[in-house]
């Protein structure tokens, strides 16, 4: 998707020019955060503003179109969303080898 796309469904939705960015920044810190070990409550909370922004992007679109069956693509994020939460659990439950 290029810039004027991006601009397009952005407006279509009702939000400001500038929530394209915004979102932007926060994903990639949110990645960020997942990726470095370490900080666990951070990370919790990264997963959850995944979640939450998931969450919102499916709900508006069903508010301004209602739901189509196109909509459903959006499992696939939720999918991959929630094995990468298990996934993270079960690494931070699992003990650390610890060099001889």
């Amino acid at each position: 998707m290029n810039t004027a796309d991006a601009k397009a469904v952005t407006n279509q939705l009702g939000y400001p020019s500038y929530f394209n960015l915004f979102l932007g920044v926060l994903k990639v810190l949110g990645a960020v955060a997942i990726i470095i070990p370490g900080f666990p409550k951070i990370a919790e909370w990264a997963y959850a503003g995944f979640f939450f922004d998931l969450l919102a992007a499916t709900y508006s679109q069903i508010a301004i179109e209602g739901f189509k069956p196109e909509i459903a693509f959006m499992l696939i994020f939720f999918l991959v969303w929630g094995v990468s939460y298990v996934y993270y659990h079960k690494r931070l439950s699992t003990p650390a080898v610890q060099p001889k």
